[in-house]
């Protein structure tokens, strides 16, 4: 493993693993799971994916995790800090598949996400690129106490897709965490 593996209540979440790779792949293909996170992509773009999110973790000693769900073993998401070249600043996101959205997970995971970049990598800031039109991650956000900042602009090939900036800073996560 190139990176922590932490845990919360409910979830593992770790690096990437070959393991992971079936479950990610079903997940890329849902064409609504995968909307607001650069749309759908075949077996191979989900590879690649993957790839990419693990090699990240070598490049910038950091990367999104694999979500697993405790209580089953199961894959179920990718979550965590994101900051590739170009990326409007510094960044916890997270997907996850279809049939355990509306959980909690994703507050559950990425605020463990947000302790560790603050603690481990220093962040003094953490934002999430929304889609104006995902009313769930939205939601979130908000769950997590970041406030909505305004449009933002991602990087291509991303460039025109529309994104709010949601974000707060160290010390507003830590004082609310208080």
């Amino acid at each position: 493993m190139l990176g922590p593996t932490l845990e919360t209540a409910r979830l593992i979440l770790r690096p990437p693993a070959p393991e992971d790779f079936e479950a990610w792949a079903v997940f890329a293909a849902d064409e609504e799971a995968a909307r607001f996170i650069g749309g759908h992509q075949p077996r191979a773009g989900a590879w690649r994916n993957m790839a990419l999110v693990a090699g990240a973790w070598m490049v910038n000693g950091f990367s999104m995790f694999s979500v697993i769900e405790k209580s089953t073993g199961r894959w179920i998401g990718r979550l965590g800090p994101w900051q590739p070249e170009g990326w409007p600043g510094t960044e916890v996101g997270w997907g996850i598949v279809r049939d355990a959205q509306g959980r909690g997970y994703a507050t559950e995971g990425a605020a463990a996400s947000i302790d560790w970049a603050i603690d481990h990598l220093g962040w003094t800031d953490v934002i999430h690129c929304i889609d104006p039109a995902n009313t769930p991650s939205q939601a979130v956000a908000q769950r997590l106490g970041s406030v909505n900042r305004g449009p933002g602009r991602m990087p291509p090939p991303f460039e025109n897709a529309p994104i709010d900036l949601w974000g707060q800073t160290a010390a507003e996560w830590k004082a609310r965490k208080r």
